[in-house]
């Protein structure tokens, strides 16, 4: 199994976008959030998954500074990563590397694809990294996978603590340091 890890192009974005709305299905899970009047998982009244995508557009209108990749297996597009720098990170004076969203298809979890995506990724950006998920029990799976996959990528050399999102309430932060860039 061939995993690799690439910056998505603006012509490719529509990958990214089409399994968008897979991840923040998932999500709901999670959330605990229902879809707005017309069907899409949003708290306004976007209307169309194509207005969606038109917010969506930030990542690729600041390049070296938002980075959207795309996870493939195989040359299949199996998941995607959205990498933020300051000034969109949570702390932009201590954090180099915010991960915004990552998303693995439900086939390809648990085969070891997000360990080395994360690898990959984080190889690419040697310095500061943080991201943050829901701490709830309803999240149990995914915290593992950051416990296990951080301990794993960083030599248990990362930190865990519960922080409070503006916007989003509690969640479970995690930070690390990669020094080495592949």
């Amino acid at each position: 199994m061939k995993v690799t890890v690439e910056l998505c192009s603006i012509e490719d974005k529509f990958i990214i976008n089409n399994m968008y709305p897979l991840y923040l299905h998932d999500l709901s899970e999670v959330w605990e959030r229902k879809t707005n009047r017309y069907g899409v998982f949003e708290e306004d009244d976007t209307r169309t998954l194509a207005e969606q995508n038109r917010v969506f557009d930030i990542w690729w209108e600041h390049p070296g500074v938002l980075f959207p990749y795309i996870i493939r297996v195989d040359d299949l597009p199996a998941g995607f990563a959205l990498v933020a720098t300051p000034p969109y990170t949570p702390c932009p004076r201590f954090i180099d590397y915010y991960l915004n969203e990552f998303f693995l298809l439900r086939n390809y979890r648990g085969e070891g694809v997000g360990e080395k995506a994360v690898r990959q990724l984080i190889g690419k950006m040697p310095g500061h990294w943080e991201l943050q998920t829901n701490p709830t029990a309803r999240n149990e799976r995914a915290i593992k996978f950051w416990r296990k996959t951080l301990k794993a990528c960083t030599n248990g050399e990362y930190t865990e603590e519960t922080g409070n999102h503006l916007e989003e309430g509690e969640k479970l932060v995690f930070r690390f340091i990669h020094e080495d860039a592949e």
